[in-house]
């Protein structure tokens, strides 16, 4: 039997979470060359609390964030913690980020070497109307790649309503964008029509780079290109608020991984027109990073996890699961932050993201699987590719269990491994093939 996209859950589940990878768990936790370590921080721009830092503009990240530079940390995501898309009102906590950086573990064989310490950069790109459409998010795609053949890195983006270019007030953030027009598609505005400032934008790009000092920039830095993949989800709504999603995720990305691209963004069209049927499927775009040289094709895991705020702060999240996998050489990459909002047991907050981590396939590269993600691509939709592992934890209450994540234990300690249920020899690969395998 094969394990495609199983019927969609329904919206009062509480399952803490779900695990896909492309490994199997014994793969999942082998040793690698690469020990990476993360640090998880979080800005409000509302004002500070005792475990959360005040920036009066996500501007400001470059210079909250340059003591961990000079550790030999950068930025690997930025991601709302909240979505109030669809809602009448913004949600507390709405103006709450979460930044993750990541550094390989330092070693008596790490090299002290000038690019190892790139510049964060953020630029603010003024867009047109309250919602991103498809051809915009193509535009910035495009845009982006101007600027990294200029010899930066792109990193990231935040999408911000603002009030207008005169005050330049964040009201909620927005990381949703509106589904695409029934109507065929206009021109791809061009970087005059996304820099015009004759208008009154309501919405705002941050967009984020790194950038080196010249002759310093790693060789695979430079000259990156960025390619826009699918993103397609099922979704179930309360009125035009979504409470459940399902997406296969390795099936959408596979093809790009084997290619040796890294997952750096998404973008979601979770608003619905005025005046348009409430859709049950959901688009948007991915962006996949191309570096000049032939990097390792990429297997990956992604994490479907709840993340749960008690009074003002985070309580539990993916952060053991993060900090976990990074033994075994797992680098997260992008975070999509859905507008699936409920409440546990005792009544605390909890939201649910998406993570993806990719590491290098061991003793293949993107040459030698480039020509096998075709047959890959044309393999998932009729093989076993994505069954969601869902948490041995009975799934009654969204409660956090100690030592857990939402509920979703984790690797190591007395808690029982996280990939528990991916034991050897569940599931078979056909010998000299390269394909996804289903956990």
């Amino acid at each position: 039997m094969g394990c495609g996209l199983r019927k969609l859950e329904d919206p009062e589940d509480s399952s803490p979470g779900k695990i896909y990878s492309t490994l199997k768990r014994p793969q999942v936790e082998t040793k690698t060359d690469t020990v990476y370590e993360y640090v998880l921080l979080d800005f409000s721009l509302e004002g500070s609390r005792p475990t959360v830092q005040y920036v009066a503009s996500l501007s400001e990240l470059p210079q909250a964030l340059q003591p961990y530079y000079t550790q030999g940390y950068v930025l690997a995501a930025l991601h709302p913690i909240i979505l109030s898309v669809g809602r009448t009102r913004s949600l507390p906590f709405s103006l709450l980020y979460r930044a993750i950086l990541a550094r390989p573990r330092p070693s008596k064989q790490t090299a002290s070497m000038c690019h190892s310490v790139p510049v964060l950069r953020v630029e603010e790109w003024p867009l047109p109307g309250d919602s991103l459409t498809g051809d915009t998010v193509r535009a910035l795609i495009d845009r982006v790649n101007s600027s990294a053949r200029g010899g930066v890195r792109f990193v990231g983006s935040v999408l911000q309503q603002v009030s207008g270019i005169t005050n330049g007030r964040v009201h909620s953030p927005k990381r949703g964008c509106r589904s695409p027009p029934r109507t065929p598609p206009r021109t791809p505005p061009g970087d005059r029509e996304l820099e015009e400032n004759t208008y009154s934008p309501d919405l705002r790009l941050l967009v984020f780079f790194h950038s080196w000092a010249p002759g310093c920039a790693p060789l695979d830095s430079l000259a990156c290109q960025y390619h826009q993949g699918a993103l397609s989800m099922r979704v179930s709504r309360k009125g035009q608020v979504v409470s459940a999603l399902e997406a296969d995720w390795l099936e959408l990305t596979a093809a790009y991984y084997r290619k040796g691209w890294s997952l750096v963004d998404s973008f979601v069209y979770w608003d619905t027109p005025k005046g348009e049927p409430v859709p049950r499927s959901l688009e948007g775009l991915f962006v996949y990073e191309e570096r000049s040289t032939s990097p390792p094709a990429n297997d990956t895991i992604v994490v479907e996890q709840w993340t749960v705020i008690e009074g003002t702060n985070v309580k539990t999240d993916y952060g053991p699961l993060l900090h976990t996998l990074a033994e075994f050489g797992w680098l997260l990459t992008c975070v999509l932050p859905t507008p699936i909002i409920r409440h546990d047991s005792d009544g605390n907050l909890a939201t649910k993201q998406v993570v993806f981590l990719q590491r290098p396939v061991r003793g293949q590269t993107a040459g030698q699987l480039r020509n096998q993600a075709l047959s890959v691509h044309s393999d998932v939709s009729s093989r076993s590719v994505s069954r969601a592992v869902s948490s041995p934890v009975p799934p009654e209450e969204l409660s956090p269990t100690a030592g857990g994540i939402g509920g979703f234990p984790v690797f190591g300690g007395g808690y029982p491994s996280a990939m528990s249920h991916l034991e050897e020899g569940g599931f078979e690969q056909e010998e000299g093939k390269a394909e996804v395998t289903c956990m």
